[in-house]
């Protein structure tokens, strides 16, 4: 059946066509009968006088692109139309060197790759690329050709021809003739060395939630890697730098003494600048530099990847789908930047895993432009919100991966994601999903709600909870897992580690350590406390000075709004985690303005004093709700706020026991 056509796939194609006018053996202007085979979208789509017509969905070579001999790839460049075959044989006719078998394929299952219903030959127009002794796409029998594998198209899977369903590939023959352009357009994307092979890549920031995961995906898929980071040269977070040596990851100082003949590249986040050793040293010997987007950008274009982006909710997101399709027996793949504890009861860092299908899910960034560069079998965008950039910034990356996503896109039902809503499945909680949550019922630690159906229940509180899930029973649905199959993974779900975490309670005093960094996650987060608790004792911390400072209104807005008159705020100083960044104001002036607005709120100079203050102000029914975002230590102050808590719980009970005591010794004297 002919692919949805709009205006975004449409402009792609043009855009590969009229890029592609340059490269030796191209026509002198654009033809005005053209398919443009892409293959970073795994599409064809159909050009003819200046129209686009019609798209497939295809699949190229798994081994990707190139023209050598024995290569399995599929060719790049400019090609003419040289055969049409099989015009008027049967849906499923079966070729063998271009000739019909007599045998017809009829939906049968069968692992070996036939090539079925119709051929187009390619001749190749490029020299030295497509054609010519070695690289000759007639010679090396490149075909456009139906395939038995239907299920597999949209992901490059093929040894090196380009595979249509039987049915596309019959429009196609119906539109196309002898002689007609064919352009395989390959991906404008970097060549990295191999991560699976025998050189070792070398992470420069491995501490990082991004970079670790990455590390651990590449050994736990048979390659080689190493690491530094100077919260481990400081003795800090000895127990993921332990875990991380125990799944085979070296990790030195970073000093650049790693950087050896057997490092195939280094591989860096935004955060790594240019004066660091292990990056000096790998410009001093040339050494590949590779930004993580990019290593993450690989592995998206090598599985069957499910890409979640969106300004909320993508670590949750993530986790939710990972743990639906591992429950329901798919056993995928995960790369995020949070902490899945189902992974750390099994002894992981638990934000990578590597199963054993084809399928892997991403968690998507934004913040740093990185997201452009996925092109992912489904993309998923949930919400659209200020954080780390504008508005409008963010929605222009939406468009692009909107372009990208291969197989399929998942989008929220908010009003400011309709551009982004054509053809894809939307979710959330309105009349304009696909995927609707039904009679939603909140509650202090759990949540239900229906989809048509089907009732679920979650054992994570909050309306923003509900969405998340909604958003992962959606994607788990484009990969064909019934509704009723995902409804105990979503009952089990573990969360994930600062996304509203129960530290522990006490005296009545529950703390919570939970992620938050922007306006509407501070938001969710307040209003979820407000469901367990009678009074919130909010702490914040900001990180950077550039979030902050772009955020700043927001923040101001946000806890004046969701704070109540008998709640009360303490906020940290900015967290600065080093760099070339200017520290030009402090937090407290944002209390200040906080606090303008009436709402309760202090700067806290100190942890110390923060914990005492605490301890002095918490009764029975309060939320301690400790947030902020890339500190580690947060959670080492959610503990602490805990044990503080509960020394004074302590200190009352001993009491009570005490006076217990002397009033039972003065009623006995009484009696004698």
């Amino acid at each position: 059946m002919t692919f949805p056509l709009d205006s975004i796939l449409a402009g792609r194609a043009f855009d590969l066509a009229r890029g592609a006018l340059s490269r030796p053996g191209a026509p002198a202007e654009l033809p005005p009968r053209l398919l443009v085979v892409d293959v970073e979208r795994q599409m064809a789509v159909w050009l003819e006088e200046g129209n686009a017509v019609a798209a497939w969905p295809v699949s190229t070579a798994r081994a990707g692109i190139g023209g050598e001999d024995g290569s399995y790839r599929t060719p790049p460049g400019w090609h003419r139309v040289k055969q049409r075959i099989g015009a008027g044989a049967p849906q499923g006719t079966v070729f063998a060197s271009r000739e019909p078998t007599g045998a017809t394929w009829c939906g049968e299952l069968c692992d070996d790759d036939l090539i079925l219903t119709r051929i187009l030959t390619l001749d190749g127009l490029e020299d030295g690329v497509n054609r010519g002794t070695g690289y000759d796409s007639l010679e090396r029998f490149i075909y456009l050709h139906g395939t038995n594998h239907e299920g597999l198209l949209g992901r490059p899977m093929s040894h090196g021809c380009v595979r249509l369903s039987n049915g596309d590939v019959c429009e196609l023959f119906a539109h196309i003739r002898e002689g007609d352009f064919v352009l395989i357009a390959a991906p404008a994307t970097r060549v990295l060395p191999d991560p699976g092979g025998e050189g070792r890549f070398h992470y420069a920031g491995l501490g990082g939630s991004g970079m670790s995961a990455l590390a651990q995906f590449q050994v736990m898929t048979g390659g080689r890697a190493s690491g530094s980071d100077r919260a481990f040269d400081h003795g800090e977070r000895g127990a993921l730098k332990a875990q991380l040596e125990g799944l085979g990851i070296e990790v030195p100082p970073q000093d650049g003494s790693f950087i050896g003949p057997d490092c195939a590249a280094l591989i860096v986040s935004t955060a790594v600048e240019e004066h660091v050793p292990d990056y000096a040293a790998a410009v001093a010997k040339d050494l590949p530099i590779v930004h993580r987007s990019e290593l993450l950008a690989h592995f998206v274009s090598t599985y069957r990847s499910i890409a979640v982006t969106g300004t909320s909710g993508k670590s949750t997101v993530t986790a939710m789908i990972f743990e639906i399709l591992r429950g329901a027996g798919r056993d995928p793949s995960v790369i995020t930047g949070g902490d899945l504890p189902l992974l750390q009861a099994e002894g992981l860092p638990g934000n990578a895993y590597a199963g054993s299908s084809d399928l892997l899910v991403v968690e998507a960034d934004e913040s740093d432009g990185s997201l452009i560069r996925y092109a992912p079998a489904i993309g998923v965008i949930l919400n659209l919100q200020r954080d780390h950039k504008e508005m409008a910034d963010v929605a222009a990356m939406f468009s692009v991966l909107r372009a990208r996503a291969r197989e399929a896109l998942v989008v929220g039902d908010a009003e400011n994601l309709d551009a982004f809503a054509g053809g894809a499945l939307r979710f959330g909680l309105t009349p304009r999903a696909d995927i609707r949550g039904l009679d939603v019922k909140l509650r202090a630690s759990s949540s239900r709600f229906r989809v048509e159906d089907t009732e679920f229940e979650l054992p994570v509180p909050g309306e923003h909870n509900v969405m998340n899930a909604l958003a992962a029973i959606a994607v788990c649905h484009t990969v064909g897992v019934p509704l009723a199959e995902m409804v105990t993974p979503l009952e089990r779900f573990s969360g994930i580690s600062r996304r509203f975490q129960t530290v522990g309670q006490t005296g009545g005093v529950e703390v919570v350590d939970d992620f938050a960094h922007n306006a509407d996650k501070i938001a969710a987060a307040i209003r979820t406390a407000h469901l367990r608790a009678k009074r919130v004792l909010a702490i914040y911390q900001p990180h950077g000075y550039g979030p902050t400072r772009f955020l700043r209104p927001d923040f101001v807005a946000t806890f004046a709004r969701e704070l109540k008159s008998e709640d009360r705020l303490w906020m940290l100083e900015v967290f600065y985690a080093g760099g070339t960044a200017t520290r030009d104001f402090s937090a407290a002036d944002i209390v200040a303005e906080i606090a303008a607005r009436g709402t309760t709120a202090e700067f806290a100079s100190s942890r110390d004093w923060l914990i005492a203050k605490i301890a002095e102000q918490a009764r029975p029914g309060d939320c301690v709700l400790v947030m902020g975002a890339r500190d580690p230590s947060l959670t080492e102050l959610a503990h602490s706020v805990l044990a503080a808590l509960e020394q004074i719980s302590a200190g009352v009970s001993a009491l009570v026991a005490e006076q217990a005591g002397d009033g039972a010794a003065e009623r006995r004297d009484g009696i004698a």
